[in-house]
């Protein structure tokens, strides 16, 4: 279910029944009232006057809910939409069940629903962590860290990312990290973004001769590289399917009580 389309309809059938009231059907009532009172010379009774001039239930409900509609569109489609984690695919920078928050203006305005840029902001940098929608499924949302840029020569091999023929610095920071036991900490570098990564040295994991990435299309890859389904799999993201930059994890919950203390600023 897509939920930036019902947003939309919710807010053009509560705006088109607010309009319709304002233009039609309120001063229809008020001169119904205005007829009623002319043909009484006691004035009419609070009842009688309540009910002449009452909203019909639609209008009612249309005049409550199209401006906070209308608020949550706005700031959803141009500030900021919020995520829940569903996969390990980018531990150890997000885990599952991390409620985030996603730049939607960092990369350019957009339509909602057909997803069309409009204003151009910023493009994607190496390193960014990108909301996108899945190629093969364009429902469902992924996330996942942009490794590849326009042009740029990508190839995984051993364990080891290099880009443009130069392999991506990295760094042990520890084997078998707590919650992780079989998995290497590692820090990595892309572009200006420093970062964690997860590798299983007893998992072979995915290997990936050089490809090159096409023109407004980006290569994506999780940080818990042996365990992410990404551009190694299924290829390159198109530019129409961006959906933002996520920035920061403002909440986590993995069924019990939500807690605040993983609030943090995404690397």
């Amino acid at each position: 279910m897509d939920f930036s389309l019902l947003l939309v309809l919710a807010v053009a059938l509560s705006g088109v029944i607010y309009l319709l009231d304002v233009w039609l059907l309120k001063p229809k009532r008020r001169q119904r009232f205005a007829a009623a009172e002319a043909n009484t010379q006691e004035g009419l009774d609070p009842v009688t006057s309540e009910k002449l001039l009452k909203e019909p239930w639609p209008v009612d409900y249309a005049r409550s809910f199209f401006p906070v509609l209308l608020v949550v569109l706005v700031v959803r489609s141009f500030i900021i939409e919020p995520f829940q984690i569903p996969s390990g695919s980018m531990r150890p920078t997000l885990e599952v069940g991390d409620f985030i928050l996603v730049n939607k203006f960092a990369y350019g305005l957009r339509l909602p629903v057909v997803n069309t840029r409009f204003l151009e902001v910023d493009d994607p940098e190496r390193g960014d962590v990108m909301v996108f929608r899945f190629p093969n499924e364009p429902s469902v949302n992924f996330i996942k860290r942009v490794v590849g840029m326009p042009g740029d020569r990508i190839r995984y091999e051993g364990k080891q990312l290099y880009v443009n023929g130069e392999p991506v610095a990295k760094e042990l920071i520890e084997d078998g990290p707590d919650g992780s036991p079989q998995q290497l900490l590692l820090e990595e570098r892309l572009g200006d973004a420093e970062h964690f990564i997860y590798n299983n040295p007893r998992d072979p994991g995915p290997q990936m001769r050089e490809v090159e990435v096409p023109e407004g299309h980006y290569f994506m890859m999780g940080d818990n590289r042996d365990h992410s389904n990404d551009s190694r799999y299924w290829g390159f993201v198109p530019e129409e399917n961006i959906v933002g930059r996520a920035f920061a994890v403002w909440m986590h919950w993995d069924g019990g009580l939500p807690s605040f203390t993983s609030v943090r600023h995404i690397e």
